[in-house]
């Protein structure tokens, strides 16, 4: 299945994709959240698409598509392109650090350059959702916690994520700066999760064009690694890192300014743009 949440930003409704075609289930699911993916809400959902008649609907804007997370995992330099790219090395370990939950916007949602940012840049991202409570997960198990995927563009300010001291997440967490969705799409419509491409374009031009088959940490790793240092809630969300083709990679740099456009997608979990706008209170 294809989960979509649907409507203007703050009230949007739970909805799904089939064949195309968007349905609302507002009437039956309150929303995708913890308590959903806690309580067997993708099984039942399934159930509910077999049985009843639900009603069609136009979508005009879509949500990000799970309500509030309590966390965004994000795993730097997952990609040993990306990382040759930035003059890092690649880790022996998973780097891990945080985006803010109040960064999350929809996947067409404008994107905002942070006030004094000089260097705001994109990264195409493959998000892993979690579906029950994950801790201590042996890699062996690691995709039965698995609810789906989701595209995300993982936003990041250079300068304030790697010259102003300190840890990665103040570069990443400023407004807007997660556009997630459109979907989420459920595991098993995802025949290898590990065999997708993965692009971004700015301006029509192609940055990034990379493919989850070389992520150095792959999937189950991950969340069994994630979940040795903390508690993954149903709802959660990894996000596993960029290929190769960032803004800070470039010779020069070349950083995001207002009226730029970037699309991206990832095979079979749908497509994004943004545009981007000045800073504004």
């Amino acid at each position: 299945m294809k989960l979509i949440r649907f409507g203007e930003t703050g009230k949007e409704k739970p909805g799904v994709m089939l064949s195309s075609i968007c349905y609302d289930v507002s009437a039956h699911v309150s929303d995708y959240d913890e308590d959903f993916f806690a309580n067997d809400g993708l099984k039942k959902l399934e159930q509910l698409v077999a049985t009843e008649k639900l009603p069609a609907v136009t979508v005009d804007r879509y949500g990000c598509p799970v309500k509030r997370p309590s966390k965004i995992v994000c795993i730097g330099l997952n990609y040993s392109d990306h990382a040759k790219e930035t003059g890092a090395t690649p880790p022996p370990e998973p780097v891990i650090f945080f985006k803010a939950t109040t960064a999350i916007v929809g996947p067409n949602d404008e994107v905002m350059i942070p006030r004094d940012s000089v260097k705001t840049d994109w990264e195409v991202e493959l998000a892993v959702v979690i579906g029950k409570k994950a801790s201590y997960v042996e890699e062996a198990d690691a995709m039965d916690y698995v609810a789906g995927y989701c595209l995300h563009n993982d936003i990041s300010e250079r300068e304030f994520q790697l010259e102003r001291s300190g840890t990665w997440d103040k570069g990443k967490g400023c407004d807007t700066f997660a556009p997630i969705g459109p979907w989420l799409v459920t595991k098993d419509e995802v025949k290898d999760v590990h065999a997708l491409r993965l692009w971004l374009t700015l301006n029509g031009e192609k940055m990034q064009d990379g493919s989850t088959s070389n992520l150095i940490f792959n999937v189950p790793f991950l969340i069994s690694y994630v979940s040795k240092f903390m508690t993954l809630l149903p709802g959660d969300i990894i996000s596993t890192g960029t290929p190769a083709g960032v803004g800070l990679g470039m010779k020069p740099p070349v950083y995001l300014k207002p009226g730029d456009v970037m699309e991206l997608g990832i095979d079979g979990l749908g497509t994004s743009k943004q545009t981007v706008i000045a800073f504004k209170k």
